[in-house]
């Protein structure tokens, strides 16, 4: 059926809805009730109402510590909005972001490169010890968290190649360098879904990782969170931050499922 192009037929709120949700573009992702109104033409009453209600169907969310908002992940089942035109270094800033610092002290997205984890995004507050993880700074996969996430979903035979080709040195006396007990490892985090360092990566940091999959199950990144060892015991720090590093990472998945993989991109 075609569309109507009677005026009459057109609901309007629909129209104002859109309106919000197109005020935010990649160059202004976070935008306050004042700056939603006036890029979408709106009073600033009825934006604050559309916004609540956006808020409650999922497709927009608060900026933690600020009178913010910006799009979530939901909208790319829209197919046209600016996140569907992103990548997945600018769908994951927001939701490292909030982690950071009320969750764990960092928290990163790494990607596979070879035998090594490279670091793509990275939100940072007070990590104590100095550790070089800048975006575009390496580390070895097996001795990782975020190589362990990703290596886990690979073919065993692809996993063990990577590891035995690695430079597997010592990074502390918690290292693990065997091949055999790396590849025990791996099956352990596939079967639980979460990958864990306990100062084996840094003394005194602990970390957890998973995998962000494609549709085919293949591990296109990784998503780490961090904290100094002395903020909370290796069993709280599982039971809190794992169920988060998890949820940010399906959501990442799932961004890259709904845009047929196109976000599965790093660039930008």
């Amino acid at each position: 059926m075609a569309a109507d192009d009677n005026p009459k037929n057109i609901v309007h709120s629909v129209v104002k809805a859109f309106a919000v949700l197109r005020a935010f573009d990649t160059t202004l992702p976070e935008l306050t009730i004042t700056e939603i109104a006036g890029r979408a033409g709106l009073d600033r009453g009825t934006s604050f109402r559309f916004v609540n209600t956006l808020c409650q169907l999922g497709y927009l969310a608060t900026v933690p510590h600020s009178r913010r908002f910006r799009l979530t992940l939901k909208c790319l089942e829209l197919g046209y909005t600016p996140l569907a035109r992103g990548n997945l270094k600018l769908l994951a800033r927001p939701l490292l972001a909030e982690l950071v610092p009320d969750v764990v002290e960092a928290a990163s997205l790494g990607m596979l490169d070879d035998t090594d984890v490279v670091y793509v995004e990275r939100v940072q507050s007070d990590l104590k010890l100095n550790l070089d993880r800048r975006t575009g700074s390496r580390t070895g996969a097996y001795g990782a968290a975020l190589g362990h996430a990703m290596l886990a979903h690979l073919p065993p035979e692809k996993a063990e190649d990577v590891l035995r080709r690695s430079n597997r040195v010592r990074l502390s006396e918690r290292t693990l360098t065997d091949v055999d007990e790396l590849m025990h490892r791996l099956a352990l985090v596939r079967k639980r879904g979460y990958a864990v360092s306990d100062g084996e990566n840094a003394y005194g940091l602990r970390t957890v990782a998973t995998a962000v999959l494609d549709p085919d199950g293949f591990p296109v990144a990784g998503v780490s969170a961090t904290i100094n060892s002395e903020r909370m015991n290796l069993d709280d720090f599982i039971r809190t931050v794992a169920p988060e590093v998890q949820r940010v990472a399906a959501d990442l998945s799932r961004g890259v499922h709904l845009s047929f993989g196109s976000v599965a991109q790093a660039k930008g």
